[in-house]
C-alpha cells in the first residue's frame, strides 16, 4: 500500500514537471487511467519531422515498472522505427525505479536529430488530409470563409484505449478539409493513435452523394463509420472518431467502441430518432 501511494505521489510530481517543461505540447488523454501524449518535432520548416509519443503510467511505475508507451509516426521506415524502439527500451532498462518519461521524450528528440534521408516534403498535417481530399471534384469547391461548427462527443476509456467522436455539418469538400485542419489544431486530437474519418455530401444538382472515408491505420474502421452514416441516411455530415491506444489490444471490440462513439454523438445532437438507432444497433455487423 505504501509503495502504491509513493508511486502515485511520484507520478503526480513528474506530470506537474512535464506540464511545466513542455507546456501546451503535453496533453492529458485520460487522467484517471494515467494516459498522456506529446508531439515531438524537429527539423527545418521545409523538412519538419514529428513523432507522437503516448504513455500510460501503471500503478507500479516508477518503483518496479516502466511506462507503457507507443510511438506514432507514419513517415518512419521500419528500420528507423526499430532503432527508435531500441533506444527507448534502453532508456527503460537503464532507469528502472526512476521517473523516466522526460528521458523517453528526449531520446526521441535525439533520434529525430540523428535521422537522415527523410522525405523533404513531410509536414505536420497527417497524410490522410491529402488522401481524403485529393479526389474531390472541383465543381463542388466553393469559397468557405467560416469553419463549420464542430461538436465533440464525450470521451470514454475502455481497457486503456480512449475514444472520442467529433461531428460537423459540411456542404462542400473545402469544408471537409477545413474541419479536419481545425481538429488537428488541437494537440490532443493531432496526437491520437488514429483519427478515423467518414463524410457524406449530397449534391443537389446531380442528386448524388460525394462520400469517402479514411481508416488512419485502423483497418476497416472508416468504412464502418461511413456505413453508419449511410444506414442512418445522414446528409452533409462529417464524422471523425479519435482513438488513443493504451497498450492493450481490443480485437474486434475496437470497432464497436468506434461506432458507439459516433452513434452516441449523433443521438446526443438529436440528428436521428432513437428507434432507428436501436434498429441499427441490432443489425450492424460486429
Amino acid at each position: 500500500m505504501m509503495a502504491t501511494e509513493d508511486n502515485l505521489t511520484r507520478q503526480v510530481e513528474e506530470i506537474e514537471a512535464l506540464a511545466a517543461i513542455y507546456g501546451d505540447e503535453w496533453c492529458v488523454v485520460d487522467e484517471v487511467s494515467r494516459i498522456f501524449c506529446i508531439a515531438i518535432t524537429e527539423g527545418s520548416e521545409k523538412n519538419t519531422r514529428k513523432v507522437c509519443l503516448q504513455v500510460m503510467l501503471p500503478a507500479e511505475y516508477p518503483s518496479s515498472e516502466c511506462p507503457i508507451y507507443q510511438i506514432n509516426a507514419p513517415w518512419l521506415r521500419e528500420k528507423e522505427r526499430m532503432e527508435f524502439s531500441e533506444r527507448l527500451l534502453q532508456v527503460c532498462q537503464e532507469n528502472t525505479g526512476e521517473c523516466m518519461v522526460h528521458l523517453l521524450i528526449e531520446s526521441i528528440r535525439e533520434s529525430l536529430i540523428m535521422t537522415e534521408n527523410v522525405d523533404s516534403h513531410i509536414d505536420l498535417l497527417p497524410d490522410q488530409l491529402t488522401v481524403i481530399t485529393q479526389n474531390l471534384p472541383d465543381t463542388q469547391i466553393q469559397e468557405d470563409f467560416e469553419t463549420p461548427e464542430i461538436h465533440h462527443g464525450d470521451a470514454f476509456t475502455e481497457r486503456r484505449s480512449t475514444f472520442q467522436a467529433h461531428f460537423a455539418h459540411v456542404y462542400t469538400p473545402s469544408q471537409v478539409k477545413e474541419v479536419i485542419k481545425k481538429l488537428y489544431e488541437n494537440r490532443k486530437i493531432a496526437n491520437a493513435s488514429h483519427n478515423i474519418v467518414a463524410y457524406r455530401i449530397f449534391c443537389e444538382d446531380r442528386g448524388t452523394f460525394i462520400q469517402d472515408c479514411d481508416d488512419d491505420g485502423e483497418t476497416a474502421a472508416g468504412g464502418r463509420v461511413l456505413h453508419l452514416l449511410q444506414i442512418l441516411d445522414l446528409k452533409n455530415v462529417l464524422m471523425v472518431v479519435s482513438r488513443w491506444y493504451g497498450g492493450i489490444l481490443l480485437g474486434p471490440d475496437r470497432f464497436k467502441h468506434i461506432n458507439n462513439s459516433a452513434r452516441n454523438l449523433i443521438q446526443q445532437l438529436g440528428l436521428i430518432n432513437s428507434k432507428i438507432l436501436c434498429f441499427y444497433s441490432q443489425t450492424t455487423p460486429k
